[in-house]
C-alpha cells in the first residue's frame, strides 16, 4: 500500500480539524453551564417532610425548603464526613386548611407572638411580610420527640391566616 508524501488524506483532514472542534465545543459548553451559586437548591418536594413531620403536622403542601450538612455548606467540594454530621432542615410549608390554628389552640401549648430566625437568602421571596408568626417552645419539643431516631432542636413557627408553618431545625447524626 502506497502513502502519499505532502499530502493529507480525507480522513487524517477530518481527525486533525475534528477533534480540536470537538473539544473546544466541551469546553464552551461546560463554561457556559449554568452552576449553583454557591449554596443549596431551594427544593419543593414535600415527600421527605411529609414522612419526618407527618405525626407533628400531617401532610403539608406547596413547600419550599433547604437541607444540606451544615459543615459542608459553602463548600467547593465535599470532604470526609465527620463522625457526628449535622442537618439543617429550614423552609416553609402549607398546612392543611385549619391545622395551624388548631395546633395553636392546644391547650397543652402556649403560643406566643415570634421573629423568624435567621432567615437563609434563597427563602426570602417565598415567605410572607406580613405572616404572624407564632411559636411555642412546649409544642416544639413535643413534635420533635416524636418518631426520630436522631437528636434534633430547632422550632416550628405558625401562621395561623395563611395554614402555614416555618420551620428551622439542625438535626445531629452520630
Amino acid at each position: 500500500m502506497e502513502t502519499q508524501r505532502g499530502r493529507t488524506s480525507r480522513r487524517g483532514l477530518l481527525l486533525g480539524l475534528g477533534a480540536p472542534l470537538l473539544l473546544g465545543g466541551a469546553g464552551l459548553g461546560y463554561a457556559l453551564w449554568p452552576e449553583e451559586a454557591g449554596g443549596p437548591t431551594v427544593r419543593t418536594d414535600v415527600e421527605p417532610l411529609n414522612r419526618r413531620f407527618w405525626t407533628a403536622l400531617g401532610d403539608v403542601s406547596n413547600a419550599h425548603w433547604l437541607g444540606y450538612n451544615i459543615e459542608e455548606a459553602g463548600k467547593d467540594r465535599v470532604t470526609v464526613p465527620s463522625p457526628e454530621t449535622r442537618v439543617r432542615l429550614v423552609g416553609l410549608a402549607r398546612l392543611a386548611s385549619g391545622k395551624a390554628k388548631a395546633i395553636m389552640r392546644d391547650p397543652a401549648h402556649s403560643f406566643e407572638a415570634a421573629a423568624l430566625s435567621t432567615l437563609p437568602g434563597p427563602l426570602k421571596p417565598y415567605v410572607p411580610s406580613s405572616a404572624g408568626w407564632r411559636q411555642s417552645a412546649t409544642y416544639d419539643k413535643r413534635a420533635l420527640e416524636e418518631g426520630l431516631n436522631v437528636v434534633p432542636s430547632g422550632t416550628f413557627h405558625f401562621d395561623g391566616i395563611r395554614d402555614l408553618v416555618y420551620f428551622d431545625f439542625v438535626f445531629h447524626y452520630s
